[in-house]
């Protein structure tokens, strides 16, 4: 199991998630996914689903 991975939403980076003793801590790659700053997931699948949450989020938005 790796101890970093890449997080894109479609094919734009949306951050990357590092390993951490209590999970996997989210660093974003633009200020567009900020919100995700610093959050602590379970693993990558998460973190991707909680970066296409809030970009669709962003879309209803604009």
């Amino acid at each position: 199991m790796s101890d970093t991975y890449i997080i894109e939403v479609g094919s734009q980076p949306a951050g990357i998630i590092v390993r951490a003793p209590e999970g996997y801590r989210f660093f974003a790659a633009s200020h567009r996914f900020n919100q995700l700053e610093g959050q602590i997931f379970r693993n990558a699948r998460e973190a991707e689903r909680a970066a296409c949450r809030l970009a669709s989020g962003m879309m209803l938005a604009a």
